[in-house]
């Protein structure tokens, strides 16, 4: 199979995937391919991020800087359960950095998507939950990645357990309570009181209310290989 086919066919997948969780479960989807709507909801743009082409489609790049999103929706307010996905390149950046961040209005609970980036160069996942006087943060320092490429991270909520995972391989997990987030709000590329900036770029998100299994998880899709050029030789002989 050519890299362009596996491309397309994981393309597919992660379209059918989309499809097949939302056709039964209330879900919301984030696409991010624009700077004034996010997911349907108007944006409002701090600094100068930008929509970029990448060879898994559009997305939205942040400098580590001054950049960020913010967007007045809390997506998985009044979940009991939820699954919360997104597919994202970190390029680097500070030691610390909080890129997805959605806070209730009027408390401190929260769910937050972070990174560590190493001296090394390389990163590892962090996601944290706070509801009333429950808390956790879930952080493999031994799961590293390579900084510049693409991830599909995840965490997942079942009613008694807190789960995370980067492309599908469980990282962290914790048997904990969390009541349902009330209404609120959510911040893309930095934490909500701006601080903690994300380098990088997010291409997608997804907000299920119900726990997923890693088979349902989108995929990031395949990047297509440069054609390669036909030898000149051969094409004359021909």
């Amino acid at each position: 199979m050519t890299h362009n086919r596996r491309f397309f066919m994981t393309s597919l997948l992660t379209i059918a995937a989309i499809l097949t969780v939302g056709a039964a479960d209330d879900v919301e989807i984030w696409n991010f391919d624009r700077l004034d709507r996010i997911g349907g909801h108007p944006a409002t743009v701090l600094g100068h991020p930008r929509v970029v082409d990448t060879p898994i489609g559009k997305a939205i790049e942040f400098d580590g800087v001054g950049d960020a999103l913010l967007v007045d929706v809390h997506p998985l307010a009044g979940a009991e359960t939820f699954t919360w996905e997104a597919i994202f390149r970190p390029d680097g950046g500070r030691p610390a950095q909080r890129w997805f961040h959605l806070q209730e209005t009027g408390s401190d609970d929260r769910l937050l998507f972070e990174i560590r980036v190493t001296d090394e160069g390389r990163w590892y996942f962090d996601s944290y939950g706070h509801s009333g006087e429950a808390q956790q943060a879930l952080m493999n320092r031994e799961r590293l990645h390579p900084l510049g490429a693409w991830y599909h991270v995840a965490a997942v909520y079942d009613g008694r357990e807190f789960r995370n995972y980067v492309n599908g391989e469980q990282e962290g997990a914790a048997t904990i309570r969390f009541t349902p987030q009330k209404p609120g709000r959510s911040a893309v590329g930095v934490r909500i009181n701006l601080v903690d900036y994300f380098r990088g770029a997010v291409h997608l998100a997804r907000f299920t209310r119900r726990a997923l299994a890693p088979p349902e998880f989108l995929r990031v899709p395949a990047v297509p290989a440069p054609r390669k050029h036909e030898d000149t030789k051969a094409h004359e002989d021909r």
